[in-house]
């Protein structure tokens, strides 16, 4: 399991270790180059409180909070505690999120003895960064910018990697382009007070399911720090390369926003009652649509924050890679593919704005037109191949699933002219959602959809069905059985909980592990179909894929207990807070 921790801010996020390393952290942007990177590489940087004899590290989040608390307990009973955070709260009207994050180390217990060590690196060169020294603080030139690091510990000790005893509490700031000139300590003490009140009050507005409360609670935390908020990005992971298959080369960046994801963490947001996420990312998506002169052709599935394309894929070298597996990547060549699912997502994005009164300020021009933009393409696009939603690089054929969303996005088209809007919208959608319809059934054999009308073989990605209320009952309950049975991790348990996406060979060869979001999925699919018991078995095995923090990756291996895949990963917390919906009873029920 990985056994790390994330902190972040909608603006930055680190990954930390159990024993309190920083092992994780791109500044001044998620998707930027990396300042501490041994997550990757020995060699990759650090912030590290390191002790000199044994020690196990044990680490838990402030109640309703992202604050992380790292406990560092040696031997002989001494112990010392690391909270780490970045600050978030509102300060003059407005949310302060600097790119910044914060330490505050204390003795709990008898005299730890620790070294602490500051290493950035200058980003995937790995080169390290020179010191200079200032009063009260060491500053780092890192691409034209400079890292700054302001401190009450003694300046020696940290530049000369001294080991010390602890006998008081040291504070640490860590910011990207700006200084801390007030007292280090007020300053920490009184940004943790507010970054605790701002969760603690997030979290309260929260509605959340009656089952798996703390859980889902964590998970929709985790989902609002991949909110990259001054964009309205909305990011599928922090991390690059942590292989899908330890050794092997399935290690892709997925520092960045794929619509597709977007929509299932709106998804999720639209079950907890948040919804300045939706706004947001709306945001980014009309600027995607008017970086386009004329009509928009197609929308690319992958995008970097700033609305730029990931690209080209970089392979790095010179780094060793997660546990030796390599290659370590920046950027995502699947931001080159075609994948007609993307349309009738975002149109899903969209339609809570007609649906749902609260929105009627966002009822626009702008997203009239962008509707019947994506309406169009939904049309255009039946039938015709694409990479997938599994991004093949080799072999694009027509896919079910692109068929599906297609399908789903002109049933929610329909329905929303049905309810007097987009009157200047002149295709029969009726007619087109027919079209899409007998895509799909094309594609069906034995009375199980398929992959394709030329390819046989299943897909976990059609456990959504249900969900998108895909009108053939019969149709969906076969697809959803047959589906668990044939890809169910366990040759011999037919009834398991843990799914592979596909058996086929793909470009890498065979999948090895589960892919966590379609156990949620399963979840989801058998709860509509009736077999809440079996639906709630399935939530129970899945919730053991979660770290010691409850935090989830993308894939997992129940028979080795093994996390695999970027980490955290958005999806798998998405299919988290929608799956422990589906099982909860309401909270009328309940009370």
């Amino acid at each position: 399991m990985y056994t790390s921790g994330l902190i972040g801010n909608c603006q930055v996020a680190a990954i930390v270790s159990e024993k309190g390393s920083i092992d994780w952290l791109c500044m001044p942007r998620p998707d930027s180059e990396p300042i501490f990177g041994r997550l990757l590489d020995a060699e990759g940087g650090h912030f590290s409180i390191e002790t000199a004899g044994p020690s196990q590290g044990k680490q838990f989040y402030l109640p309703n909070t992202v604050v992380l608390v790292t406990v560092v307990t040696f031997d002989d009973g001494s112990a010392f505690q690391i909270t780490d955070f970045c600050p978030r709260f509102y300060q003059h009207g407005r949310v302060y999120r600097p790119s910044a994050l914060f330490r505050k180390i204390e003795p709990i217990k008898g005299s730890p003895t620790v070294t602490i060590k500051c290493k950035p690196i200058k980003g995937w060169s790995k080169e390290p960064v020179p010191i200079v020294r200032g009063n009260s603080h060491l500053r780092y030139e890192i691409r034209n910018d400079q890292l700054r690091l302001v401190t009450n510990m003694p300046l020696t000790y940290l530049c000369d990697e001294v080991s010390f005893t602890l006998k008081e509490t040291i504070y640490f700031g860590l910011t990207w382009s700006f200084g801390i000139e007030d007292d280090l300590i007020q300053v920490t003490n009184h940004f943790l007070e507010q970054t605790i009140q701002y969760w603690n009050g997030w979290v309260k507005h929260c509605s959340i399911p009656t089952l798996y409360q703390k859980e889902t609670i964590l998970s929709s935390m985790i989902l609002k720090l991949h909110c990259y908020e001054d964009t309205g990005a909305i990011l599928a992971a922090f991390t690059t390369s942590l292989p899908e298959e330890v050794t092997g080369s399935r290690n892709w960046d997925y520092r960045y926003c794929w619509l597709r994801d977007a929509y299932f963490v709106l998804s999720a947001f639209q079950n907890i009652g948040h919804y300045e996420e939706m706004e947001g990312f709306l945001k980014f998506l009309l600027n995607i649509a008017e970086r386009h002169e004329s009509s928009l052709e197609k929308l690319s599935p992958v995008y970097k924050i700033d609305l730029s394309l990931p690209l080209p894929e970089k392979i790095h070298e010179n780094w060793r890679g997660y546990l030796n597996s390599r290659p370590v990547r920046s950027h995502n060549q699947a931001a080159e593919h075609i994948q007609n699912d993307v349309y009738g997502e975002m149109i899903l994005a969209l339609a809570p704005i007609y649906f749902d009164e609260r929105f009627h300020h966002l009822r626009t021009k702008d997203h009239d037109q962008l509707l019947e933009t994506l309406g169009r393409l939904c049309i255009k696009n039946i039938s015709q191949p694409d990479a997938g939603l599994w991004e093949l690089r080799n072999g694009w054929q027509e896919h079910s699933f692109s068929n599906l969303m297609c399908w789903a996005g002109l049933d929610r088209l329909s329905r929303i002219k049905e309810r007097g809007y987009l009157q200047n919208f002149k295709i029969d959608l009726k007619k087109s959602q027919r079209v899409a319809e007998m895509a799909i059934h094309a594609a069906v054999k034995e009375g199980i959809l398929r992959n394709g009308p030329r390819d046989d073989s299943l897909d976990a990605a059609l456990l959504e069905l249900t969900t998108l209320r895909f009108p053939d009952f019969e149709l969906n309950k076969k697809t959803i059985l047959k589906i668990r049975e044939e890809l169910n991790l366990d040759a011999v348990e037919k009834t398991g909980s843990f799914l592979y996406r596909y058996k086929r060979k793909d470009d890498f060869g065979d999948p090895q592990s589960a892919f966590l979001i379609c156990s949620f999925w399963l979840v989801q699919s058998l709860s509509r179909i009736g077999a809440l018991d079996d639906a709630k078995k399935v939530m129970a095995d899945a919730m053991t894929a979660a770290n010691s923090l409850g935090l989830f990756s993308e894939h997992y291996n129940p028979h080795i207990k093994l996390q695999s895949g970027n980490f955290p990963q958005a999806y798998s917390h998405v299919g988290q807070i929608n799956a422990a919906f589906a099982v909860s009873p309401k909270w009328s029920e309940i009370l």
